[in-house]
């Protein structure tokens, strides 16, 4: 995948392209067609221009317009799991890593963000900047929390070692083209694999044998400061072992085909000792998997596959997770048969699953029952769960203001969930209170600038209330921040031309108009480079 971008061979990014079936750790619940392609967009990609070849390496801070760029596309993806409760794990669990070592974020103090993708094949990826993903399939191949972290780690490693910019610096004007290529054909991937295959084709002649070179002197660095990354954050080190070595054990399996992340990830024999050599110098730590691991990993197996097959797939896998030992398992296990009821259609057998998995949780620990820890805090991913039921279509009215007392007290417990915000405002309008909805939405698009979602609400809830203009003027600012400016324009005009707009309405369309042209102006200057 785009991994590829900061240090694996081209020859790697062109197998993750091709359909290949997953390793026995993935889902049960795999996607039949080919892998996950990250973008789809028009044939003139929105690229920023790649700066003076004559620099030693790519700035930092085009190495985040880069990443940015690629990320308003992978937004905009059908496989993009934008799933509030997943990325919020992710992302709690992410910049706890970041933040174990905060020299990571580099000399402009990047912001990570970590994300997920639905694909049934084991791979993870850095884009520039610091954006990291990785495919739905290897958070479930994830036994422990400790795995995960091994792999978020090498990534972050990517990341702070700037490895698409060294590779800029050691190969100047011959790595511009493979770059442009690699980056194209992730683009150019939606248009049909022949298409892609053809840019990338056009771009990887040139300097292949140095960045196989340096592609497997990242990947060291990255195992380096991944291990650090882990031991600073109390993680287990063995994970990373484990991992990769599960991971090797796959490739030799299946022979030729071997898991996407071992394509884009070279494993040598070497790397696993040198793992296993730092870790006999580091003390044993031990740290107990977190209840929201179990639940987001029961998201990300419905999420894999929501056909009405891949949906009783993930009920069968949940039904026999009944049977362990772990509470911790057995409450992720009903979470897990709550989403599914959610994704069916059935309010009552959700609420039924979910009351059982806090049954689970709360429920005194017996002799032969294997808990980690005692007592249990409240769990930000059971309570937006618990939000989503009530929320569902085909509730009864009366739940609407159930939903509504849930919600706020909620957003009070867990103030900094963005996904529980979205969910009050969600109960606000379910109860009628559109006024209030608009009021709070309307603060919270102001304190939260670069959430869509937000917009996409607001424009909801004046909808509601037959407010066309600001209707549309709303989705305009949801479309700017998706990337897609001439899709914002197109709602400016719709607002301009509807029966309630003011003449202060007019202004302020016009006024924005300008702004949007102006931009769209310096995305084409951008283009030609």
């Amino acid at each position: 995948m785009l991994a590829a971008l900061c240090c694996a061979a081209p020859s790697a990014l062109a197998q993750t392209y091709t359909s290949a079936p997953a390793a026995p750790a993935a889902s049960a619940a795999a996607k039949p067609a080919s892998s996950w392609t990250p973008l789809a967009v028009p044939p003139a990609p929105n690229l920023p221009n790649l700066g003076d070849t004559s620099r030693e390496d790519l700035s930092p801070a085009m190495e985040r317009k880069i990443g940015e760029e690629i990320m308003r596309g992978i937004r905009g993806d059908r496989d993009y799991l934008d799933d509030a409760p997943l990325l919020e794990y992710l992302n709690t669990f992410g910049n706890a890593l970041v933040a174990a070592r905060p020299s990571v974020r580099g000399e402009t103090n990047y912001d990570y963000f970590f994300f997920a993708v639905r694909d049934p094949q084991l791979n993870a990826f850095a884009l520039p900047g610091g954006f990291i993903g990785v495919h739905s399939a290897l958070v479930l191949a994830a036994q422990t929390e400790a795995e995960l972290a091994s792999v978020l780690s090498h990534e972050i490693g990517h990341v702070a070692q700037r490895h698409i910019a060294r590779m800029l610096g050691q190969q100047r004007q011959d790595a511009l083209m493979p770059l442009a290529a690699m980056l194209l054909a992730a683009l150019a991937s939606r248009a049909g694999g022949d298409v892609a295959m053809g840019v990338f084709a056009a771009g990887q002649g040139l300097a292949i044998q140095r960045q196989l070179n340096f592609g497997r002197d990242a990947e060291r660095e990255a195992d380096r400061i991944g291990f650090q990354i882990m031991g600073e954050a109390g993680f287990d080190t063995t994970g990373m072992v484990a991992f990769f070595g599960r991971m090797q054990a796959a490739s030799r399996s299946y022979s030729d085909l071997m898991p996407a992340y071992l394509q884009t990830h070279p494993l040598t024999t070497e790397r696993i000792a040198d793992i296993q050599a730092r870790i006999r110098e580091q003390p044993y730590k031990q740290r107990a998997d977190s209840l929201s691991f179990h639940l987001a990993r029961a998201r990300a197996r419905v999420l894999q596959d929501e056909s009405v097959q891949g949906l009783l797939n993930a009920k069968a896998v949940f039904k026999t997770q009944l049977e362990q030992q772990s509470r911790f398992q057995v409450t992720a296990a009903h979470y897990g048969l709550s989403f599914v009821a959610v994704k069916q259609g059935k309010p009552a057998e959700a609420q039924k699953e979910l009351d059982a998995a806090n049954a689970a949780l709360h429920q005194p620990v017996g002799p032969n029952v294997l808990t980690s820890g005692g007592t249990q805090g409240p769990n930000s991913l059971l309570a937006a769960m618990g939000l989503e039921v009530l929320l569902m279509p085909g509730q009864k009215p009366e739940v609407a203001q159930q939903a509504l007392k849930a919600a706020d007290a909620a957003r009070q417990q867990f103030p900094l969930s963005r996904g529980i915000a979205h969910q009050y405002a969600e109960a606000l309008m379910a109860a009628g209170k559109l006024e209030q909805s608009t009021l709070y939405l309307r603060e919270q698009v102001q304190l939260y600038k670069e959430e869509p979602e937000l917009y996409d609400l607001l424009a909801k809830a004046y909808a509601d209330q037959g407010k066309m203009t600001l209707q549309h003027m709303a989705l305009a600012e949801s479309y700017v921040l998706q990337g897609a400016t001439m899709a914002a324009l197109d709602q400016l005009t719709i607002a301009r031309k509807s029966t309630d707009a003011t003449f202060y309405d007019q202004a302020v369309i016009d006024a924005r108009e300008r702004e949007l042209q102006e931009k769209r102006r310096e995305q084409i200057k951008d283009q030609k480079g």
